[in-house]
């Protein structure tokens, strides 16, 4: 059994920083550079709180972001440890594999790249640093389950059943298992509520600049797409039409510009939906990945008669999965699902065994846990580099690097041309631009690659423009 340990922590009661801020950063810090190692046991919150002077309350909110950000685990009547994840963590290199080919909208690179590629485009996770034990097991317990003539269009009851609590523990949702689909991922979802919805003469809102999928969602379901304005914590609700029947929004980590939509907001555009009748489509974009703050409540939770709350396993495990979640009103939930039987559109039995299987042995929150560090360093590394630039960089897999329109198309294309690919704003936009800059993920390259790919970009921009 192991001894709890001292740990390096002091409080400046007469700073600016909230004392529990405090203690989180210094104990965080601690952990980051091997100061507190993998498996040590923290000292109770009571003894920690007594050796600083301070309440217990501080020390208690501060252990409780900890353990929002996986740096800590509780072990049942033992008390509180670092993470045995809280390490850096050696992946496969993922050196053999050839990078994705562009799709058409990709910057253009005019000249051969020379070297290896840093793709530091959006949208796209890390899929070297999974459990391979855990997840050979959990195809092991797939292949167990027999195939099914009738599948249900809401999903495996097991399955939802640990949905809801994984949307309970991780995101706070208030959400019960007859609320809950399974999906393919986001955009099934989308395109589902879309179908249930939308049609002729029917108007959709989706961010501008916003996912320009969703766009194409509502229009292939003959819907009017409406731009509705951003700025840099979400959706400006002042700015939305009354005639929307549909709204589809990204507050936990707004694509691209990175805002995070305030508490103040969110009641006010719950409240522009109760009042024009609209359904608002939350898609929980990037909401498990939070860097150095605490979770904002979802809006499904705020009113769950006027939200439908997208999400799914495409950034966290990887895309190939093919699976995420439809959280609704039962009553919208049950025409979702009638449609969803009609057209035989379906998530594949075996992979929601698979990934029941990793939920119930908690192999998903380990994954989660670990990965949020790794993106975590990755982020840091970005900040380091360019933080001038650096807008919406509180969660998520990308920031937005702001930066004058003329600037942009010259630096990606010699950033291409140094084997560096990027995305710009201007992409995202449905109408003439209105916001400037790179969108710069962090998922698919490594750590040495995103510093790489941060010391191309410094140096091609023009001095001054900070």
């Amino acid at each position: 059994m192991r001894l709890t340990i001292d740990v390096p922590v002091t409080v400046d009661r007469a700073g600016p920083v909230p004392l529990a801020v405090q203690v989180a950063a210094q104990l965080r810090e601690a952990m980051r550079t091997g100061g507190l190692k993998a498996g040590e046991r923290l000292p109770s919150t009571r003894r920690l709180a007594v050796l600083l002077g301070v309440s217990r309350t501080v020390v208690t909110d501060a252990y409780q972001q900890l353990y929002a950000e996986g740096w800590l685990e509780g072990r049942h009547g033992s008390g509180t440890y670092v993470a045995e994840d809280a390490l850096p963590y050696e992946y496969p290199s993922p050196d053999h594999a050839s990078p994705a080919p562009a799709a058409p909208w990709d910057p253009v690179i005019s000249n051969p790249v020379i070297g290896d590629v840093v793709d530091l485009r959006p949208g796209r996770p890390w899929v070297f640093g999974y459990d391979t034990a855990a997840w050979r097991r959990a195809w092991r317990s797939a292949g167990d389950l027999p195939l099914n003539a009738f599948p249900d269009p809401y999903g495996h009851s097991e399955l939802r059943e640990l949905l809801a609590g994984h949307l309970r523990r991780a995101r706070a949702v208030p959400v019960d298992a007859g609320n809950v689909m399974v999906t393919r991922g986001t955009g099934n979802g989308l395109d589902l509520v879309a179908a249930t919805l939308l049609g002729p003469g029917t108007r959709a809102g989706v961010e501008e600049p916003g996912w320009g999928a969703a766009r194409r969602v509502f229009a292939s379901r003959g819907a009017e797409v409406v731009p509705c304005p951003v700025d840099e914590q979400g959706v400006i609700v002042e700015a939305l039409p009354d005639d929307l029947r549909v709204l589809y929004t990204t507050p936990a980590h707004q694509f691209p510009l990175g805002g995070r939509l305030p508490i103040p907001r969110r009641e006010r555009l719950l409240a522009w939906a109760r009042r024009t009748g609209a359904i608002v489509v939350e898609d929980d974009y990037d909401a498990e990945f939070r860097y150095d703050v605490a979770p904002l409540p979802a809006l499904y939770g705020l009113d769950p008669a006027r939200v439908v709350l997208l999400g799914t396993l495409s950034k966290s495990l990887g895309p190939d999965v093919g699976l995420g979640w439809l959280v609704a009103p039962a009553g919208l939930l049950a025409r979702v699902a009638e449609r969803r039987a009609r057209v035989a559109d379906r998530t594949s039995g075996p992979v929601q065994r698979a990934v029941t299987t990793l939920l119930e042995r908690g192999d998903l929150d380990r994954h989660l846990r670990r990965m949020r560090l790794e993106y975590a360093r990755r982020r840091a590394a970005i900040v380091e580099a360019l933080g001038p630039y650096v807008r919406g960089d509180t969660a998520g897999l990308h920031v937005m690097v702001a930066l004058p329109a003329a600037v942009v198309p010259g630096l990606v294309r010699r950033a291409g041309e140094n084997g560096v690919l990027l995305d710009t704003t201007e992409r995202h936009h449905h109408g003439p631009p209105r916001v400037h800059g790179l969108v710069l993920g962090y998922g698919s390259a490594s750590l040495a690659g995103v510093r790489r790919g941060c010391a191309v970009i410094g140096a091609l921009i023009p001095p001054g423009e900070a």
